[in-house]
């Protein structure tokens, strides 16, 4: 049975970490539930993904509404409806303002293919092609104004191999993106993390540094890791 921890989902393409959510609850390994699935894309396949598992969904179009700031109020007063204890920016592909951020602060996360803050924005696995870099990965951050700036929670890491392309270490990537959430939202649903006025806290302590995936089901602190 799912927990009482309600999660809403803000997605504008395909929806792979909302499905690996889906499933997690349905297999027990996530104690929450999705309350609901929203996208700024009405044909979105991530919207698909909610109604085939019977989660309700709503599209808010842009181009519906005469300005940003309306629309975005629209949106996030769908979200509130359903009353979340969390949003989930999961491939939403648009900047939050910051009346929605404010509204949120502390109750809005990101996953972000890269290790933040290297490569923000777009086209984060080129970016990391072309600066040579050894490792690349995803992080799971906090919501801000700033993009892809707010304070980090949680992150995975993988190898930048010989001959890799764009599209080999973007699958690479993704296979390690749906770990790294549902490890995080299990302790962001035991309230185990959350977000202070200065850092992020994890387990009544500040963390110096990311949390570091190091399996699919556990993550550990990187200042206990063994060298």
């Amino acid at each position: 049975m799912a927990g009482d921890y309600r999660i809403a989902v803000l997605a504008s393409g395909r929806g792979s970490n909302l499905q690996a959510i889906i499933d997690a609850i349905a297999a027990g390994r996530l104690d929450a539930r999705v309350a609901g699935v929203f996208s700024d894309r009405p044909a979105a396949p991530a919207l698909r993904r909610a109604r085939e598992a019977g989660i309700p969904g709503s599209a808010v179009s842009p181009k519906d509404w005469p300005d940003r700031d309306s629309w975005e109020t629209a949106l996030f007063e769908r979200i509130a409806a359903v009353a979340p204890d969390l949003v989930v920016c999961a491939g939403y592909m648009r900047l939050i303002g910051p009346a929605a951020v404010a509204a949120w602060a502390g109750r809005m996360i990101n996953i972000h293919p890269s290790l933040l803050p290297a490569f923000t924005g777009l086209h984060t696995h080129r970016q990391a092609l072309e600066a040579g870099v050894a490792e690349h990965g995803c992080s799971l951050h906090f919501v801000t104004t700033e993009l892809d700036g707010g304070p980090v929670i949680s992150q995975a890491r993988v190898p930048v191999l010989p001959g890799d392309d764009e599209a080999g270490l973007a699958a690479r990537v993704l296979g390690r993106e749906h770990p790294l959430m549902l490890a995080t939202l299990r302790l962001l649903a035991a309230g185990r993390i959350r977000l202070s006025s200065s850092a992020v806290m994890f387990d009544g302590e500040p963390l110096p540094a990311p949390l570091r995936l190091d399996s699919a089901d556990l993550l550990h602190r990187p200042d206990l890791q063994p060298d």
